[in-house]
């Protein structure tokens, strides 16, 4: 079975975790008054602390950190180890294996030598802080410079109040400990008389004081609560087992019920720690009917047995929805806490996953996304972490501010659509609007929006859409990029719906989601893409009041001298592209007058449509930064070489290259699959060009003997075919790993034009279509015998207006409006050509 969810393995190994709930570390100098059989177990008297080593939990954890160490599977030894090593060298060991982008740390649990949160930023990229309610108080209370006699609870309620809100942007959550003190039958209507009765019997007891009063903490809890919505703060809980002082019976989570019908706190998120355990399913029933709870599994993992994790975390997902489940290690004290946390987590999620794709609640592609959902992504959306298209590598330290976002930080925040015309377009937000609104509830945009062209912003007659309704451009914050040129600004991708969770019929990334899923329903079959991106420099000549743009060389292609007057740029390109976790996997000088090309490396589909996008807008923001223009635009000199964003795409099931074909089937290196899907392509090609070369400046581009496939046709290896074939270093040279697509450039939107690829092969799947042969040298060769392609767009849009597989797969809807669109470039081109020179701008 390992071997069949072999990609699901490696995603719960290599996903760089957030761990969204921990406690500092200890100085090495606290050993000894902290021993180190804690880190094996919540028990803290010597005396329960002693049978430890006979639990199931300890003699696997044991073992865990002595193969990390590489010494003998004995506590002596493993001490022995630490001791030699020192803090530091076991820290950075303990936390590399852990594989943690950011932790989240609770540090109102006092150790001795405890560690400050500045110090943990040694470890690991990011750190940011929960606030511990309970604690708060009491350091407020126990303040020497504050007489027992004068509190009131009305000036106690004042300072609290006061230093909740002033540390709300320097925390990313609140944490309560209620369960520990008077139980979580919390009651958010306990009344002001009894508070103060709480107060005052609190305040009769010695110093320093521990709050136990249920009165005072539910007033306490209330309080919190109501801070946490205004500052749109999670709210941590304690709920399930811990140490000796808590009563295990009043730490169900059902007890809760009182609070989450209170309409005051409907949109609080309420994260339900330890999986609550024993009462798992408790808590999974909890996040299935309120919108508001949220669950954690620390603690649960790694401190049950194998078996206790595993039916624990299947508890949690038997009702819970998967985009509420996180992943924490509830490390504590000793950097081991936080490696066992990891290494149980990674490993119970895969084999609880794994087993839901045999039972057929997952697909394997579904459960890659948990994994990502469960041990990063819920995390980052949940505390409104910084990220940059999945890496948090970009936050520091919670004492610089810059895991909490807020108007000190970032100003802007740029929501971005492509549209019909392949336009990048965006609505920019102060950020703190962004966060307190915009950023669940989207912002408004005019159904004339996906009607708009190249040469105006309005919408193309025959496309149905006018300024008349609204639509919500809701961010994807999975795609939330801190932009790398301007670092006060971030960006993020836009879903387009009619209300809140419903996506519009003209979405251009719901498209690509829907197709896909179809041909992952149908076939159990995922399309992979990798973009190449071809560019022309331009840099500003102004002769009298005429401002030029010229090229920025005239070098050769793979030209050395080209990259090197170009080097600090694109340096500037890469680093940018790598920020936001794009993989550059070659660059080099094109053959046109300075002209570029930077090859992406190949992703899932949907991402790399997104990648693109901001790799588009990185290219262009970073040459305008050195006072140069790149333009993507096909053709932006006729005279000259044209620029494609060729697209390699590949077919995949269960982690396996199913377009590579193999000994049970091969058709020129093609599987039974790669034939049929390839074949829907190569039928539908007319068609799809209508959206992968959607402007009558492309066309310019599609000529014979340009390497851009101007003849309908397909071939290994074969440059001047529209569809080639590849057969990359590393595979054998009778298979192909996948094919290119030549005629897609930059006026494209990437999400509807892989839609149409995609709807194309699911065709071909569903017919079986077949190939012709292979045409293996250059096809203006048998010009007589090969069908051109569409020599304009309005070929183009002829074959798409009759293709009736991509108006249903695509949606008619949107088909209609795309070629209306198509239809006014055409016409207005036409009739002024002289406008093709300033879409160097546009694209």
């Amino acid at each position: 079975m390992d071997h069949k969810y072999a990609a699901l393995r490696r995603a719960a190994e290599e996903t760089a975790a957030v761990d969204a709930h921990a406690h500092n570390l200890v100085a090495a100098a606290a050993c000894s008054a902290f021993p180190f059989l804690r880190c094996f177990s919540e028990a803290d008297a010597p005396d329960a602390l002693a049978f430890a080593p006979h639990t199931l939990s300890f003699k696997r954890s044991l073992r865990d950190i002595a193969a990390l160490y590489n010494c003998e599977a004995s506590l002596e030894k493993v001490e022995e180890f630490r001791r030699a090593e020192g803090l530091s060298s076991i820290s950075s060991k303990c936390f590399k294996a852990a594989n943690l982008s950011a932790i989240l740390i609770d540090d109102g649990i006092q150790f001795d030598n405890m560690l400050e949160l500045e110090a943990h930023k040694a470890f690991v990229p990011a750190v940011g802080r929960i606030l511990r309610i309970e604690k708060l108080a009491e350091t407020i209370i126990n303040d020497e410079s504050f007489s027992v006699s004068s509190w009131t609870l009305d000036s106690f309620t004042e300072i609290f109040v006061t230093k909740l809100k002033s540390a709300s942007n320097k925390i990313v959550g609140l944490k309560s400990i209620a369960a520990y003190r008077s139980g979580l039958e919390i009651d958010p209507n306990v009344s002001r008389a009894d508070a103060e009765d709480g107060l005052r019997k609190e305040l009769s007891g010695q110093r320093p004081l521990r709050i136990t009063n249920k009165n005072l903490i539910d007033y306490l809890f209330t309080c919190s609560l109501e801070i946490a919505v205004s500052y749109d703060l999670p709210m941590q809980i304690h709920t399930g087992f811990g140490d000796k002082d808590l009563d295990l019976r009043k730490c169900n989570p059902l007890h809760l019920r009182a609070v989450l019908e209170d309409a005051r706190f409907s949109k609080c998120q309420i994260v339900l720690l330890h999986a609550s355990y024993p009462f798992s399913k408790e808590a999974s029933y909890l996040a299935s009917v309120y919108s508001q709870v949220y669950l954690d599994f620390g603690l649960a993992i790694p401190k049950l047995s194998v078996q206790g994790m595993t039916s624990s975390l299947k508890e949690l997902l038997e009702l819970a929805p998967i985009k509420k489940v996180m992943f924490s290690t509830d490390g504590y004290a000793f950097p081991e806490t936080y490696y066992l946390g990891a290494r149980r987590a990674r490993d119970v999620v895969y084999h609880v996953l794994s087993a839901a794709c045999e039972d057929g609640d997952l697909s394997i592609q579904e459960a890659t996304d948990a994994i990502e959902d469960i041990f990063r992504r819920n995390a980052m959306c949940l505390y409104k972490l910084n990220v940059a298209n999945g890496s948090v590598g970009q936050i520091t330290t919670v004492t610089d501010n810059s895991i909490f976002l807020s108007e000190q930080d970032v100003l802007f925040v740029r929501v971005v659509w492509n549209d019909a015309s392949g336009q990048h377009r965006c609505r920019v937000v102060p950020a703190g609007r962004f966060y307190d609104i915009a950023r669940k509830k989207g912002i408004g945009l005019t159904f004339a929006s996906m009607g708009m062209t190249s040469f105006t912003d309005g919408p193309a007659d025959g496309s149905n859409l006018t300024g008349v309704g609204e639509i919500r451009l809701v961010p994807d914050m999975s795609t939330l990029l801190r932009l790398p040129w301007s670092r006060r600004e971030e960006m993020v991708m836009a879903e387009m719906q009619i209300r809140p969770g419903e996506a519009w019929e003209y979405c251009p990334r719901n498209t690509l989601r829907k197709v896909t899923k179809v041909l992952l329903d149908e076939f159990n079959v995922t399309m992979k893409a990798g973009f190449e991106n071809e560019f022309y420099l331009r840099k500003k000549l102004v002769s009298g009041e005429k401002e030029l743009w010229v090229p920025f060389d005239n070098s050769p292609y793979c030209s050395t001298t080209a990259f090197d007057g170009a080097s600090s740029m694109l340096q500037e390109i890469y680093t940018s592209l790598k920020a936001a976790d794009i993989v550059v996997e070659q660059l080099h000088a094109e053959s046109g007058k300075g002209q570029f090309e930077i090859a992406l490396k190949y992703v899932l589909c949907s991402l790399a449509a997104d990648k693109l996008i901001y790799a588009r807008e990185i290219i262009k923001s970073v040459a305008r930064k050195h006072g140069l223009l790149a333009t993507f635009l096909p053709k932006p000199d006729l005279n000259d070489i044209g620029s494609g964003s060729h697209v390699h795409l590949s077919l995949w099931e269960n982690d396996q290259n199913v377009f590579m074909g193999s000994s049970e089937y091969n058709y020129y290196g093609m599987s039974r699959v790669g034939e049929n899907f390839l074949a829907g392509v190569y039928h539908h090609l007319p068609s799809i060009l209508a959206f992968t070369a959607p402007h009558p400046n492309s066309y310019n581009r599609i000529q014979p003997n340009t390497w851009s496939g101007a003849y309908q046709c397909w071939g290994k290896e074969n440059r001047e075919a529209p569809l080639r074939t590849a057969c990359p270093p590393g595979i054998p040279l009778d298979l192909v790993s996948n094919f290119e697509i030549k005629a897609f450039d930059a006026c494209a939107n990437p999400h509807l034009g892989l839609a149409a690829i995609v709807a194309a092969g699911i065709d071909g799947l569903r017919k079986g279509l077949k190939l012709p042969e292979p045409t293996e040298s250059n096809p203006a060769d048998y010009a007589s015998k090969l069908k051109r392609m569409p020599q304009d767009l309005t070929e183009s849009v002829e074959a798409l207006a009759a293709d009736e597989i991509l108006h249903d797969l695509i949606g008619d809807k949107l088909v209609t409006a795309v070629i209306a669109v198509r239809k006014a470039e055409i016409d207005h081109y036409a009739k002024n050509p002289a406008a093709f020179a300033d879409l160097i701008h546009r694209y």
